[in-house]
């Protein structure tokens, strides 16, 4: 055991909510623009997202509740924020433009919810714990990206929504390898179950 992983076993760290009744998808900004690498994103997020294909067919054969975000500024530049101050390329991310589609092998279905956020949660002014709610859900399972920006904060929000929270460590990812890993070691410490899409199947598997 590394001296870091040692004290925070010392200090109680990295414990377990698991899985309750009914788990929710949230598949956070897979959207052409965080996918390019040209753009905002990377080959790794590209191949999360292609990761994410058989999660999601899954949840759907189970008939559990999906939810998608994109991020979306209007045209106008109205409702730009101190966010897109600090990146400004997130402008590009309009209503109708190419960079703000969620990709096609993701294509959210007319019964699955989808959310237009200009922050990093998924969950700031959006309603997203309201619906999860309605649709009896007491688990996030959380993929997309960046596991440093988006996924943190959105894992952080579910927890603190009190939804037990699982994050799909091959079904995020970042635009470099240091944070991903960094910040995946930190929400399994203190916010977020961590596991495999396997170890998920399995327990989806397991639930059925």
């Amino acid at each position: 055991m590394s001296e870091t992983r040692r004290v925070y076993a010392k200090q109680g760290f990295g414990g377990r909510s698991g899985f309750g009744r009914r788990s929710a998808l949230v598949l956070v900004d897979f959207v052409n623009g965080f996918v390019d690498p040209d753009i905002l994103g990377s080959p790794a997020i590209a191949t999360a997202a292609n990761n994410t294909v058989e999660l999601l067919e899954k949840f759907r054969s189970l008939h559990l509740p999906v939810a998608h975000t994109r991020v979306v500024f209007d045209d106008n530049g109205a409702n730009h924020n101190v966010f897109t101050l600090r990146v400004p390329a997130l402008k590009k991310l309009t209503e109708r433009a190419f960079e703000s589609q969620i990709v096609v092998p993701l294509t959210p279905r007319e019964q699955e919810l989808v959310i237009k956020k200009q922050s990093a949660s998924a969950f700031f002014s959006t309603g997203l714990s309201d619906w999860l709610t309605f649709q009896g859900a007491d688990t996030c399972v959380i993929v997309g990206c960046t596991t440093s920006g988006c996924i943190r904060a959105s894992v952080v929000d579910a927890m603190q929504h009190n939804y037990r929270t699982v994050v799909v460590s091959d079904c995020v990812a970042d635009r470099a390898q240091e944070p991903h890993e960094a910040n995946l070691f930190d929400m399994q410490q203190k916010y977020a179950d961590v596991l495999s899409k396997e170890d998920v199947l399995v327990q989806l598997n397991s639930l059925e």
